[in-house]
C-alpha cells in the first residue's frame, strides 16, 4: 500500500488525477499524521478535519479532476489569510473570532486548482517576528524541536517539514517565508512585487509583503507559485533554461552593519558557488553596495507596518513586545508611506543587478533561536535576537525583488543550512532554475518528521 505522506504535491496530484488515490485517503493519512505529531511541533492553530474530508470528497467529484494541477493535495494556510468559515487570528488575543465570509484570493486559487485546506497555521502576534510562539501555540523546528521553526510563517514551514502537508501557503514582509524555510529545510520563493496578489493586512506593509509557497522540492514550489500567480509563472522549466549561463554574484557579507555571518552559512554559500561555477555559470565574488543606513530603514518599515496593523486593536490584549513595536513605528508611518527610502535603495542596487543576473548569499546568519516564550520577553531582546540571525532577507522586501531560500548542507546539529538567491524584477523563473540545479546536486530529505515517532 502506498503511503501518501512524504510524497510531493506533484506526485500526489498525479496519483489523484490518474485515480491511483482518492483525495479522501490522501487527506486521511495527513490528518492522522497531524494528530500524531502536532502536539510536539505546534504547527497548527486549527485543523479542519471534518471539513477537509468533506472538501476532499467534493474534489473527487469534480468533472475537471483530470486537469487539476493540485488535485487532492492537502495544503496549510498561514493564519493571516482568510479561509472561508474560519476565523483569522494573526497569532493574537486581540483579533476577533469572526469567521471569514470568503477565501483570500490566494486560497481561492489553490482550491480552484484542486487543493484542500487542512487548517490554519501558527504565527507570532501580527506576524511581526522571526520566531513563532504566542497565545495560540508555539511552532518548533521538526529537525530540532529545541529550536524555533522561525517566523512569521513558522507554523506553515513546520507543517511541511514534518510531513503534515506537502505544501503550505505563507507570506513574507521581512523574510517571513525565507527565514522559516531556511530553518526547516524547505524551498520557498518570495515573488517580486505584483506577481501574486498580496492583500495581507492593511496595506501589505507598504507593499513589501508577498504571498508565496513553502514546499519540499523546487518542482512543488514552482507548481504552487504558478497557481498563486494564476499562470503568470510557468509550472515547468523552459527547455534549456537550466543550461543557460548566468552571471552570479556571491556575497557572504551581512547587509546590516555590525552583524556577522557564522561559518556554516558562509561555507554553504562558497560550496554552492563552486557547484554553480562547475555547471557553467559565471560566478564571482561581489558585494552589493548596501547603504550604511539600511538597518535604520529596515527597522522603520518593520515597526511602521506593525503600527498600521495594530491600529484598531485593543492594546491591552496585545503582548508587550507587539505594543512597543507598534508604538515605535507610529512615528515613522507617514515617512514610510512616501516610498522614498525604498526607491533610493532600488536606485542604489539596480546597477549591481544590471551587471549580475543573480545574487547568491547565506539565507541566515546563524541557526535559529531556542524555542522559548519569546512573546513574554522584552521588545529589545526580541529585536536583537531577530536581527542577529536573520539580517539577509529584509533588503529584498524593501526593493520588492524576488528572492528564494534553498536548503544546502547541514549545521553541526544536523539541522539544515540554506542559501538565498536574489534576482532582478521578473526573474522568478531564473531563480527556480538555479535552485533546481542546486537541488539535483545536493538533494535534502523531504520530511524531517519521519523520525518523530
Amino acid at each position: 500500500m502506498t503511503s501518501w505522506v512524504g510524497l510531493s504535491a506533484a506526485e500526489i496530484a498525479a496519483a489523484v488525477r490518474e485515480k491511483r488515490a482518492t483525495p479522501r485517503e490522501v487527506m486521511a493519512e495527513h490528518l492522522a499524521r497531524i494528530e500524531r505529531l502536532d502536539r510536539r511541533i505546534g504547527a497548527f492553530r486549527t485543523v479542519r478535519a471534518e471539513a477537509a474530508l468533506a472538501e476532499a470528497d467534493e474534489v473527487a467529484a469534480r468533472p475537471d479532476l483530470d486537469g487539476l494541477p493540485l488535485a487532492g493535495v492537502p495544503v496549510a494556510v498561514k493564519d493571516n489569510l482568510a479561509v472561508r468559515g474560519e476565523s483569522t487570528r494573526l497569532g493574537s488575543a486581540a483579533t476577533p473570532e469572526t469567521p471569514a465570509a470568503a477565501d483570500h484570493v490566494t486560497v481561492a486559487r489553490l482550491r480552484a486548482a484542486g487543493a484542500v485546506v487542512v487548517g490554519l497555521t501558527n504565527v507570532p502576534e501580527l506576524c511581526v517576528f522571526g520566531t513563532t510562539e504566542g497565545v495560540h501555540g508555539t511552532a518548533r523546528n521538526p529537525w530540532d524541536t529545541s529550536r524555533t521553526a522561525g517566523g512569521s510563517s513558522g507554523g506553515s514551514a513546520a507543517a511541511v517539514a514534518a510531513g503534515m502537508v506537502p505544501i503550505a501557503l505563507g507570506n513574507d514582509g521581512m523574510g517571513s517565508l525565507r527565514i522559516p524555510a531556511a530553518n526547516c529545510g524547505l524551498v520557498t520563493i518570495k515573488p517580486g512585487h505584483g506577481v501574486v496578489p498580496a492583500g495581507i493586512g492593511d496595506g501589505d506593509w507598504f507593499g513589501m509583503s508577498e504571498n508565496g509557497p513553502l514546499a519540499t522540492t523546487v518542482r512543488d514550489a514552482r507548481l504552487m507559485l504558478s497557481v498563486l500567480a494564476d499562470g503568470g509563472v510557468s509550472d515547468e522549466a523552459a527547455p534549456g533554461a537550466q543550461d543557460a549561463a548566468r552571471a552570479i554574484a556571491v556575497s557572504v557579507r551581512s547587509p546590516l552593519a555590525g552583524v556577522t555571518v557564522s561559518r556554516p552559512y558562509t561555507d554553504a554559500v562558497r560550496e554552492a558557488a563552486r557547484l554553480l561555477a562547475g555547471a557553467g555559470h559565471r560566478v564571482r565574488r561581489a558585494d552589493p553596495p548596501y547603504p550604511m543606513s539600511l538597518g535604520v530603514t529596515a527597522v522603520r518599515h518593520w515597526t511602521a507596518g506593525t503600527a498600521v496593523d495594530a491600529a484598531g486593536l485593543d492594546p491591552r490584549r496585545l503582548t508587550r513586545r507587539t505594543r512597543v513595536h507598534a508604538a515605535v513605528g507610529r512615528r515613522f508611518v507617514d515617512g514610510v508611506r512616501t516610498g522614498t527610502a525604498r526607491e533610493r535603495l532600488r536606485e542604489r542596487l539596480e546597477p549591481f543587478f544590471a551587471e549580475h543576473d543573480v545574487l547568491l548569499t547565506p539565507a541566515l546568519a546563524r541557526r535559529s533561536p531556542r524555542s522559548v516564550p519569546w512573546h513574554e520577553r522584552g521588545w529589545l531582546r526580541n529585536v536583537l535576537a531577530n536581527t542577529a540571525y536573520s539580517p539577509m532577507t529584509p533588503p529584498w522586501n524593501l526593493t520588492g525583488w524576488p528572492a528564494m531560500a534553498v536548503p544546502f548542507g547541514t549545521l553541526p546539529s544536523g539541522a539544515p543550512c540554506a542559501v538565498q538567491l536574489v534576482g532582478r524584477p521578473g526573474s522568478e523563473a531564473v531563480l527556480l532554475d538555479l535552485a533546481e540545479r542546486i537541488e539535483r546536486s545536493h538533494p535534502w530529505p523531504r520530511t524531517a518528521g519521519l523520525d518523530l515517532g
